[in-house]
């Protein structure tokens, strides 16, 4: 007699995007029975990859999950904007309430298992309340509860991707090892042999423009910043051809504001404030005033009010990849060569390249203009962590 087919576990995703979360869970052997989304256009990519079916659904309006078939695991990446460090981090944000939706959606459902991710802000200051609820939620339905701190170069991936996983289940789950961030991932092995891929169209520098000239020098794990010293910064000050040029004494100046900002500090906030010339003159052994005014006039320093400051306080505009090192978090603005450059090329990033950096297999193919497809890869779920999971829930929850 036939052996009896063995049943696939079975999984939901709400906030799926383009399907990360989801296709960790499918390669690790587990079947999608739904997938929620608001966003026609990563809902689109997911159905183009994914064998599971994604359904546009703005998921703040849904009441419950009963209509969807029953599922073993729900899986939820909801909004992370809101609680990003790249935003405002507005704690009334709405967005932020989708935390909470998605674990009463979760416990709606009943599953064996309930996994949210988000980022690691969602654990910092007040928007803590959130995350709180949401686990509140999840244990008053009676499961329990556990948070990971995770790194992607934990996983294997090329990249400094902090995010939060709270994972529940019906029974105790204390043999899951929170995994080790034990080595470092270089980048080198992950953009090798990707011409003539889907998705791969970086956006390369014109010479002879301001940002061509300012790539030029800028070298590996460097960044044009003004607002931090050290050899992995780049001051505007020291790129004359494209910002001007300034003397040795003005140079010193520009450097010394750069070091006071951060130590005379009139605000409660921030982690700088503007200077006056009373805060230079114990320091200098020339007229601050004139090299001052000089300065304004060129552009490095703005006044505010009776103070004055750097112009561009920007911390790391420019940033040039290393072959050697794991890259920061592919975020949404990853094939912008003012905010990333490839490590050897006066260019941004194609959106393969992104989806290398995030897990994603090179026959995965992104739908929509580039800057869609940035936004779809930066805001998933890399699908080698959703499969690492996947499979410690199917050795030990299920």
């Amino acid at each position: 007699m036939a052996a009896r087919p063995t049943r696939k576990p079975t999984f939901v995703g709400l906030f799926s995007g383009c399907g990360g979360f989801d296709l960790g869970f499918e390669q690790a052997g587990f079947r999608s029975v739904a997938a929620l989304d608001i966003d026609p256009e990563a809902v689109a990519t997911y159905n183009a990859n994914l064998s599971g079916n994604a359904e546009i659904c703005d998921l703040s309006r849904l009441t419950s999950l009963k209509s969807s078939a029953p599922a073993d695991v729900v899986i939820a990446g909801p909004p992370c904007q809101g609680f990003s460090t790249l935003g405002r981090r507005a704690a009334s944000d709405p967005r932020n309430s989708m935390l909470i939706k998605a674990a009463q959606l979760a416990v709606d459902a009943k599953p064996k298992v309930i996994i949210l991710e988000n980022v690691s802000g969602v654990v910092a200051g007040a928007h803590r309340s959130y995350w709180n609820a949401a686990h509140g939620i999840i244990e008053a339905a009676g499961y329990k509860t556990r948070e990971f701190r995770i790194v992607g170069t934990s996983f294997g991936l090329p990249q400094i991707r902090k995010r939060m996983i709270l994972l529940a289940a019906r029974c105790s789950f204390d043999d899951i090892a929170q995994p080790l961030d034990s080595s470092r991932v270089a980048l080198r092995p992950f953009l090798s042999n990707v011409d003539g891929l889907s998705n791969h169209s970086p956006r390369k520098l014109i010479p002879g423009t301001a940002e061509y000239g300012i790539a030029q020098r800028i070298r590996p794990y460097q960044k044009l910043c003004n607002v931090r010293g050290g050899h992995r910064s780049v001051p505007t000050w020291e790129i004359p051809e494209v910002f001007g040029p300034v003397t040795p004494t003005e140079r010193n100046i520009l450097c010394l504001v750069r070091r006071l900002r951060r130590r005379r500090r009139q605000r409660s906030f921030g982690d700088a404030d503007p200077l006056s010339i009373r805060d230079l003159i114990p320091f200098c052994a020339v007229d601050s005033v004139a090299i001052v005014k000089n300065l304004q006039e060129k552009g490095y320093l703005r006044r505010i009010g009776c103070r004055f400051d750097l112009t561009h306080t920007f911390n790391g505009k420019f940033r040039r990849l290393s072959w050697e090192n794991p890259a920061p978090a592919v975020d949404t603005r990853f094939g912008q060569p003012r905010y990333f450059l490839h490590p050897d090329e006066h260019r941004g990033f194609s959106a393969r390249e992104a989806a290398r950096i995030q897990g994603f297999p090179d026959g995965f193919t992104f739908q929509g203009a580039p800057s869609t497809q940035f936004r779809l890869i930066g805001n998933a779920v890399p699908p080698t962590i959703g499969r690492w999971f996947a499979c410690r829930i199917l050795e030990h929850l299920l």
